[in-house]
């Protein structure tokens, strides 16, 4: 049972973290060019992303595991039920959330950093790395807020990852089984182990930033 536990401990810090570690390497630019620029079509996208934010992680699962099925169009990568759905499903539910945080971090910046950035030169990729330098202490927030979400869920490990023993099984889906089986203890004590490393990353982001 131990090595059951450190094996979920592992896959859920290993998901989350490549998830969140995704969704961050997509939604932070865009989400910086979203809050430092203006063209046609940009308030729809607002409105698109913090309503994204409000979709059920179920719905979330059920649109990659339909990807990744074997009648799915990404069916023939054999993705499904492995590490790598279980990722790339969480990435899209953190995405919008980092985008939206990141737009309204740079949003709220000095106008003046966007204006010195384009003054002294900087073209559309250096003023965004800028803006997003300015604004890390937000974008950092932003960061541990999505790892939060991806650490903490469920429908899409259950739905793409299949809960198998020694591959796909996560401290959540873990506390699943334990619960359905009626051992309270063991969910109870999977449940700290979970807000431990939670914290853990916490801190540890803490002390990177200062």
């Amino acid at each position: 049972m131990t090595e059951d536990l450190l094996a979920a401990t592992v896959l859920s810090l290993r998901v989350s973290l490549a998830a969140t570690v995704l969704a961050s390497l997509v939604g932070i630019p865009l989400g910086t060019c979203l809050g430092s620029t203006r063209f046609p079509g940009r308030r729809t996208l607002v409105v698109a992303t913090n309503a994204l934010m409000a979709v059920p992680t179920v719905l979330i699962g059920l649109l990659v595991y339909a990807l990744l099925s074997k009648r799915g169009p990404l069916g023939p990568l054999g993705l499904l039920y492995t590490p790598t759905a279980m990722i790339f499903g969480e990435a899209l539910l953190a995405l919008p959330l980092i985008v939206a945080l990141s737009r309204a971090a740079v949003e709220n910046l000095d106008v003046r950093a966007k204006e010195t950035a384009v003054t002294l030169g900087a073209g559309p990729f250096r003023t965004v790395m800028v803006l997003a330098n300015e604004a890390r202490p937000a974008l950092l927030a932003a960061i541990l807020g999505a790892f939060g979400r991806v650490v903490s869920e469920l429908g899409i490990a259950l739905m793409v990852g299949g809960n198998i023993r020694g591959e796909t099984r996560t401290l959540t889906t873990t506390m699943t089984l334990a619960t359905s089986r009626g051992d309270f203890e063991l969910a109870a004590a999977l449940g700290v182990v979970l807000l431990v490393l939670a914290l853990g990353v916490v801190l540890l982001a803490e002390v990177m930033r200062r």
